[in-house]
């Protein structure tokens, strides 16, 4: 590909794609080493920056993605009117940010920190594809261990986990020290209030 514009290859490919797209795959398909991917792809982002071009090019963890430009969201807004997205009940939030910070986790572990139930909460993140599984953890059960997903660096406009915010509280750590094993836990948990599906 000496003769042609990798970076124009790329945005050709993220606009009839739509969807995020992984270095990896375009790496593989366009037989490029993946040095050329990525100064390709800054090559891309710096022109849509300096150009004020209408899209910008998101990277979230492996995946890049074309989208508007927040500077003209509400010129968008006003002609094309977009139908929003649904926000996340504050339920499904606090169970977000606890896998977000302390990831990977059981449910069970998401379930000592906020003190309900979380199962509705954890199965509509996995559905929205925020939280996927991440393997078992080496204890009695083998319970599911959950983590975030690129899909959720992209909904709250992460490069990666390390741009994530400092929590504004903490657990004490003698709080974590001493929290129970998983058998103990199975037993603490269904005395806890149950959430429902309404908070989700």
């Amino acid at each position: 590909m000496d003769d042609v514009n990798i970076s124009g290859v790329i945005e050709a490919i993220l606009f009839v794609a739509g969807e995020p797209v992984t270095i990896q795959d375009i790496q593989k398909n366009l037989e490029l080493t993946e040095l050329e991917v990525i100064q390709a792809i800054d090559e891309l982002q710096t022109q849509c920056l300096e150009q004020k071009r209408g899209i910008v090019l998101k990277r979230f963890g492996n995946h890049i993605q074309l989208a508007t430009c927040p500077d003209y969201a509400p010129y968008v807004e006003k002609m094309l009117q977009p139908v929003q997205k649904q926000s996340l009940s504050q339920a499904a939030l606090e169970t977000l940010a606890v896998v977000a910070y302390r990831q990977p986790v059981t449910r069970l572990d998401v379930e000592m920190v906020r003190g309900v139930k979380c199962d509705y909460s954890i199965q509509s993140l996995v559905n929205k594809q925020l939280i996927a599984e991440a393997g078992r953890k080496d204890t009695v059960g083998r319970p599911i261990l959950y983590a975030t997903t690129d899909r959720f660096l992209s909904h709250f406009g992460l490069t990666s986990l390390q741009d994530l915010p400092e929590p504004i509280l903490s657990l004490p750590q003698e709080r974590e020290d001493a929290l129970p094993d998983e058998a103990a836990k199975e037993q603490i948990i269904p005395g806890n209030q149950t959430e429902t599906a309404e908070t989700i």
